[in-house]
């Protein structure tokens, strides 16, 4: 054993700096570039929000019509990844379907490139491989969506912003301006959150001067788990078990004396609740209005005040989002994939963030295994024991 304190899970460890969010623990407010996010979810399209996240500033009015003018150009599902997506089976995950169609782009986009240094990329180059994403992201997940319904892909449209193109092509209407943003703010409270896991492992991977795909690549997996970004596909399971607000009572007994972690409360970095959740949960007001749906409304403020009663856990972002998703329509399963339409723009600027001050990450361990011991009568060969009287520290 050692006596090293070990951080599990990095707790409290601080890895590096970075310009692009914090939360300010004396308002309690996620800031994104020193924006409080709530201020740019009530005044911003995404789109903004995005050039924010990369370049540091909103952008001017020409700034936002360039980014929107490339978006759009990007939209179309191309035929590649439609294909890669059609190869897996239609009961695969749908984080699946979108880390295997990150692939499939990075691939088409480095092909040719045989130094692996070479593929790195220069910042002007991994800003327009993060717009491409950004960009292709909505046409993978809405196609996702309609395939498992046994529904064709819906053509993107030149003619609507980002958010309102995202549901035109996931449903094939288009949308109300009250969902479209609600829908809108809820991609913006999604955009970034410092060092999470996903972004942590996105950086990690940057680190090691692998190539941006790579890290986006990783990073969905990373946001894939239910401790992360699987939470607000939880948090709909956990309604559709309860079912309506006079069985919140019942349910919670059952599940806290089973010991059951319930998903959509409680957060590592904030302590007097998530200073998101009240802009996502007038996004919900929003919604169960527009669809006369007060029986989601009664059962989401059971399950709160009982909870933040008994254990004093506030909501997450997820516990809103859940069932705002699921009142525009998105099955839950979708819900997870629209989580990496949005972070796209909060990792792809920590990955070159990254890449501009990099220094390798490779912490250290503190090892709790067996002594060293050796193997019953072997016998080294002459450069193996010359090589242990020269110990050197290994390379990896």
């Amino acid at each position: 054993m050692t006596d090293t304190e070990i951080k599990k899970g990095l707790a409290g460890v601080t890895v590096d700096y970075t310009a692009i969010s914090k939360v300010n623990p004396d308002t309690n407010s996620l800031l994104y570039r020193g924006y409080p996010v709530h201020e740019l979810a009530a005044t911003q399209p995404f789109e903004a929000v995005a050039y924010l996240l990369w370049h540091g500033e909103l952008p001017s009015e020409t700034q936002l019509a360039q980014l929107r003018a490339t978006e759009r150009e990007r939209r179309a599902l191309t035929d590649d990844v439609k294909a890669a997506i059609d190869l897996l089976p239609v009961e695969a995950h749908p984080m699946d379907e979108v880390r295997t169609a990150v692939s499939v782009i990075g691939a088409a986009d480095l092909a040719g490139i045989g130094n692996v240094m070479d593929a790195v990329g220069t910042p002007e180059e991994n800003l327009d491989r993060s717009i491409r994403l950004f960009a292709a992201l909505p046409a993978i997940v809405a196609y996702g969506q309609r395939r498992r319904r046994g529904q064709d892909a819906v053509a993107a449209r030149d003619d609507l912003d980002y958010a309102a193109n995202f549901l035109w092509m996931t449903f094939g209407e288009e949308a109300d301006p009250v969902v479209v943003d609600a829908f809108n703010r809820s991609m913006i409270l999604y955009a970034e959150h410092s060092f999470n896991a996903s972004t942590f492992t996105a950086r990690v991977i940057a680190s090691t001067l692998s190539d941006l795909y790579s890290a986006v690549t990783g990073a969905v997996g990373a946001l894939k788990g239910p401790l992360h970004g699987g939470a607000n596909e939880a948090v709909l399971h956990i309604f559709d078990e309860i079912g309506s607000a006079d069985r919140v009572t019942t349910w919670l007994d059952d599940a806290l004396a089973r010991k059951r972690k319930i998903m959509g409360f409680g957060h590592r970095v904030y302590k007097r609740g998530d200073s998101r959740v009240p802009t996502m949960k007038a996004a919900l007001d929003s919604l169960v209005a527009h669809y006369d749906r007060p029986d989601v409304l009664a059962l989401y403020d059971a399950l709160e005040s009982e909870f933040v009663g008994r254990k004093g856990i506030y909501p997450n972002l997820d516990y809103p989002s859940g069932p705002a998703y699921n009142l525009i329509g998105f099955d839950t399963l979708t819900f997870t994939p629209l989580f990496v339409a949005a972070r796209i723009t909060g990792w792809t600027a920590h990955i070159m963030e990254q890449q501009a001050s990099n220094a390798l990450i490779r912490p250290l361990s503190a090892y709790n295994g067996s002594d060293e011991r050796h193997i019953e009568g072997y016998v080294p060969d002459s450069a193996t024991a010359a090589a242990a009287d020269r110990p050197e520290e290994a390379a990896g």
